[in-house]
């Protein structure tokens, strides 16, 4: 008895022939994840997730953590840092975040509480780390210099 391979081309129109990767309703991931192709979470998730591709939240999805994708489109519940060229909250969404987007879009029946900040070159390699409330006034230097260069009249 022999082995056949044979070579089946990718359908066109998904990823570039990957998968989903799912993290089903009731099932509960933590840790961090870095994936190459798309995703959907309808369970919950609390850590890092990054993917080149696109992460979709269902509605009865949590993600706790931060998130960097190319498209992020939540119909569940997402809290804590979103790092994305586009952001989508459906109807029933929640986030609860720290966006950084090129572009942010919001349902009438989707919320958004927290800072949206617009995405820069180079923001994913080098964004600070902020931090809030009375321990960000302790941070705070004693001292700022600000260098005055030679103004061209």
């Amino acid at each position: 008895m022999g082995f056949f391979t044979k070579n089946v081309p990718a359908k066109s129109g998904i990823a570039n022939g990957s998968a989903i990767t799912i993290i089903a309703e009731g099932n509960k991931f933590s840790g961090d994840m870095s994936i190459i192709g798309r995703m959907h979470i309808d369970g919950t998730f609390e850590g890092n997730v990054s993917s080149l591709d696109n992460i979709s939240i269902g509605k009865n999805g949590h993600v706790h953590g931060v998130v960097k994708a190319n498209h992020i489109t939540v119909c569940g519940l997402l809290e804590g840092e979103v790092i994305c060229d586009e952001l989508e909250i459906d109807r029933g969404g929640k986030v609860v975040a720290t966006v950084i987007s090129k572009v942010m879009a919001i349902h009438p029946e989707g919320n958004f509480i927290g800072e949206r900040r617009m995405k820069e070159a180079g923001v994913l390699e080098h964004a600070p780390q902020i931090e809030s409330g009375i321990d960000a006034i302790d941070s705070l230097p004693d001292k700022v210099t600000i260098k005055v260069g030679k103004e061209s009249v």
